[in-house]
């Protein structure tokens, strides 16, 4: 793990109780059900999930991106160093996109348009929210190109996004996001449909991007592997709730809730056990249909330490130590210990 506990900083941008509902279909799906955390200038967030769990519902949130309707925010708030994001005007939220808080979506072979050129994708952003000439914007962007490790920038900012491999287009997606060079960037699974390789290159490009220029990163991922390597603080979500929030020493140490360590044993590990013919640990079940209505924990019928009030109770968000929080009944009881997880 190369995680490292900092004194604490204010935050840029706090979340508080955040609700966001989507109506389908006659239901309405809690997709974020009174999520809270924190990002401190410079730092690394990693949420982390399976898939439904909200992760990306809370990160788009923050950009305000949700389709509203179908989305509505229900309740709490977002503050972007103090200002609600929830209550911005059109021309404030403009502001804010690219220049302040930059995002790299999950999917890079979609989320460039494939009729302008990478080029005029990345210098649009810069023209807008800085006011310069298409030429400064164009220099720009062979700057962000350089600066992502894509060889002979000045060429390829006139190439179309089908010229360039999956991976190239996931750096492209980041120099345009890095373009307006914002003080918080929100990385949604950006290593989604890259091969292993791939993935480990755009990984050490970010933390190599966030140390040069001083931002915060939070990081949307459903791999531990992933937290363990790039996260400060990691913050797991199940079914539209926080269920275990601390340092990445802390959780990956002594993690308190159980879907964190079924989330722990199935990370794959190159050690005494990777010879023998176990088969890699699973969670069994799927996350519940969030149009439905939650009683007790959301993880009670997938959790293999479950009793009775976990089916009736919904746990608090409490503290085991200082900045280690979990939401289970058996953390509230004393009784959390219910098997070590694998150490790193």
């Amino acid at each position: 793990m190369t995680g490292v506990e900092t004194s604490k900083t204010p935050a840029v941008l706090s979340i508080q109780d955040l609700r966001v509902h989507f109506r389908t279909d006659g239901a309405m799906v809690r997709s974020v059900d009174g999520v809270s955390l924190e990002v401190s200038a410079g730092e690394t967030v990693c949420i982390v999930g399976e898939s439904g769990s909200g992760k990306t519902v809370t990160a788009h949130s923050v950009m305000r991106l949700i389709p509203t309707p179908p989305g509505r925010f229900v309740g709490g708030r977002i503050l972007w160093k103090g200002e609600d994001v929830v209550q911005m005007s059109a021309a404030r939220l403009g502001r804010m996109r690219a220049k302040e808080v930059g995002i790299i979506f999950q999917e890079p072979m979609t989320s460039l348009n494939p009729v302008y050129t990478v080029g005029d994708q990345i210098a649009e952003s810069v023209c807008l929210h800085e006011g310069v000439s298409k030429r400064i914007g164009l220099n720009r962007a062979v700057e962000m190109l350089e600066l992502v490790r894509i060889p002979n920038a000045r060429r390829r900012i006139s190439e179309y996004p089908h010229q360039f491999s999956g991976g190239m287009r996931q750096r492209v997606m980041i120099a345009m996001a890095l373009a307006c060079r914002p003080q918080l960037l929100i990385a949604d699974e950006p290593t989604t449909a890259l091969d292993v390789t791939i993935q480990s290159q755009i990984l050490e490009l970010l933390q190599d991007l966030k140390a040069q220029m001083g931002m915060a990163l939070l990081l949307i991922t459903h791999a531990m592997g992933v937290v363990a390597e790039m996260a400060q603080r990691v913050v797991v979500m199940y079914a539209g709730r926080v269920v275990e929030e601390g340092s990445v020493e802390q959780v990956f140490a002594n993690p308190q809730h159980p879907y964190t360590r079924g989330l722990i044993r199935c990370i794959p590990r190159i050690d005494g056990t990777a010879g023998s013919k176990l088969h890699l640990p699973t969670i069994a079940g799927v996350v519940p249909n969030l149009a439905l209505a939650q009683e007790g924990c959301g993880y009670a019928g997938r959790c293999t330490s479950a009793s009775a009030v976990c089916r009736t109770v919904v746990p608090n968000l409490i503290a085991h130590e200082p900045g280690h929080r979990a939401a289970c009944v058996l953390v509230e009881s004393g009784a959390g210990h219910i098997a070590a997880a694998p150490k790193f």
